[in-house]
């Protein structure tokens, strides 16, 4: 359960202001059929994380609980600083197609999270937790607590909400995870 749950909290405060995130309120707007946007995103982000996590479960056979430390919090310390570069909107990655809304997103949605911090935060968790399906479950869970909210919401709620600021804010929790995870702290060893 605690995988499950740190996974979905560290890919929520991840997913905020990220390039797909931004990407989901561009096809939200752009198709006007949510629940097809959302039904791309969870099957992407299943796909994708599948793939990461088990990556992740593989080098954790390889990596001493140690140097798992360090390297779990150096990803939290490299997400913090990755939240203040800011993602831009995505150009053309959206635009309608022959693959409807549900074919587009999950396209595009799978190939933006390709490298993302999102990504790598779910092989650090895999090869910590050494528990795929939680870990899956939890990255799964916490893009969608950071994307069906914007794309129900579409570009009303975006204009309202100080992007930086949260931005900010998600920065300084994952430098407290990463100072954290070097104490011992985190319940993560």
């Amino acid at each position: 359960m605690e995988a499950l749950l740190v996974s979905a909290g560290v890919v929520a405060l991840a997913e905020i202001g990220d390039k797909t995130q931004l990407l989901a309120l561009v096809l939200a707007a752009r198709f006007r059929a949510p629940v097809p946007v959302i039904l791309g995103v969870l099957v992407a982000t299943l796909a994708n994380h599948l793939a990461a996590g088990w990556v992740g479960t593989e080098l954790a056979a390889y990596i001493s609980p140690r140097v798992m430390r360090w390297a779990l919090a150096a990803s939290f310390f490299g997400t913090a600083v990755w939240m203040f570069i800011p993602d831009r909107e995505p150009e053309g990655e959206a635009r309608p197609s022959r693959y409807g809304a549900f074919g587009t997103t999950l396209i595009a949605f799978f190939l933006a999270e390709i490298g993302d911090k999102t990504q790598l935060a779910t092989i650090a968790l895999a090869a910590k937790f050494r528990d795929l399906i939680p870990v899956v479950t939890g990255t799964t869970l916490g893009m969608l607590l950071a994307n069906v909210p914007v794309i129900l919401l579409g570009g009303v709620a975006a204009h309202r909400v100080p992007v930086k600021l949260v931005n900010r804010i998600a920065a300084a929790a994952f430098v407290v995870l990463g100072v954290l995870a070097l104490m011992g702290h985190t319940g993560l060893e």
